[in-house]
């Protein structure tokens, strides 16, 4: 049994995460939940009973053997480190240890193994790099990966909160000319969380301007796919777009491996992977991920242009396998039991 705490407990992940430890049944002796002090104080019924919402930053870390981080990138830098100097194991779900090299970054299914080399923190891979991972894994064992074209089709979720809102109040506000989206003429609205309208359209422009004119969910990609899958020379090529979709980050990938990998061979690979949906009767899409832990692969066919490849397209729930049930799978890996 752990006594486990969940960090950034009020937020849309930490709450999915609380829901899932329950799915999972997860071997909680004890919960205790974090948030920052404008939550703090707040009650919470669980399955394990009531629990007051402490804050952040003057809660005690002490006798915790696993904590959950969802609380952003910032404060993961500075709480982590203490919640692990006091004998946690931290599973942190922001981008903070993702590419420290004395870090585990584990994508359950694919690298396991990887976990064993943790000295107190374990990463959380980005959502979207997480569902690709899902999708590729059981071809690149099978036949070695060696490049990638890579373009992502964001759900607004992915933004927290306030991407949900824009987007809604977005579409609510064009909506009231459909003439002008298809004509011209449409006013632009109020956007407060991207840069351009999410409502009726597609932000090719995902993530914030990095190096090389590339975002930072673009460099994500690259880097995240190439210590995932221990392939520090693997060529990526990305594109990170937002659409307007609530919930299912989708991705479209042309793939190349060190040996020719036919359709058929590639189907039979995934249909017998865990966490993983082959789709042949349907096209998957966002709204059928919608909930669902396995990601979901169709469009699978051999490339065209330069023969010897595979084309995909998966999606998978970036709230869930993205986010929430991967770091509960993290600390199911720790056999805390």
């Amino acid at each position: 049994m752990a006594k486990t705490a969940v960090v950034g407990a009020t937020g849309a992940v930490g709450r999915a995460i609380l829901s899932i430890l329950a799915e999972r049944d997860f071997p909680v002796s004890e919960l205790r939940l974090m948030a920052s002090s404008h939550s703090a104080g707040r009650v919470v019924t669980t399955p394990w009973g009531d629990v007051e919402i402490e804050d952040l930053s003057t809660a005690d870390p002490s006798r915790i053997d696993v904590a959950l981080f969802s609380a952003g990138g910032s404060r993961s830098k500075q709480f982590a480190p203490a919640f692990a100097a006091a004998g946690a194991v931290v599973v942190d779900n922001s981008s903070a240890f993702r590419m420290d090299p004395s870090v585990p970054l584990v994508v359950v299914g694919v690298n396991d193994e990887a976990i064993h080399d943790h000295h107190g923190i374990v990463a959380n891979p980005n959502c979207t790099t997480m569902g690709l991972m899902m999708a590729i894994a059981p071809l690149h064992r099978a036949a070695g990966l060696e490049s990638m074209v890579v373009s992502s089709y964001q759900a607004v979720s992915g933004s927290g909160q306030h991407g949900v809102v824009e987007l809604a109040r977005q579409i609510t506000e064009l909506a009231e000319d459909i003439d002008a989206l298809a004509n011209g003429g449409w006013k632009e609205p109020m956007s407060e969380v991207y840069a351009r309208p999410i409502g009726f359209n597609a932000l090719p422009f995902a993530g914030n301007l990095a190096d090389g004119g590339y975002t930072d969910e673009e460099w994500k990609l690259v880097n995240e796919s190439r210590k995932i899958l221990d392939l520090p020379e693997l060529r990526v090529e990305p594109t990170c777009v937002r659409v307007p979709v609530v919930v299912g980050h989708g991705i479209a990938a042309t793939l190349y491996f060190s040996r020719p990998l036919g359709a058929d061979e590639a189907s039979n690979l995934i249909a017998d992977a865990p966490g993983v949906e082959l789709w042949t009767d349907k096209v998957p899409t966002a709204l059928d991920v919608a909930g669902k832990d396995d990601t979901l692969v169709g469009r699978l066919r051999e490339t065209v242009g330069t023969p010897g490849g595979l084309n995909l397209w998966c999606v998978s729930d970036n709230l869930r396998k993205g986010a929430a049930l991967n770091t509960v799978q993290i600390a199911e890996l720790l056999d805390l039991r």
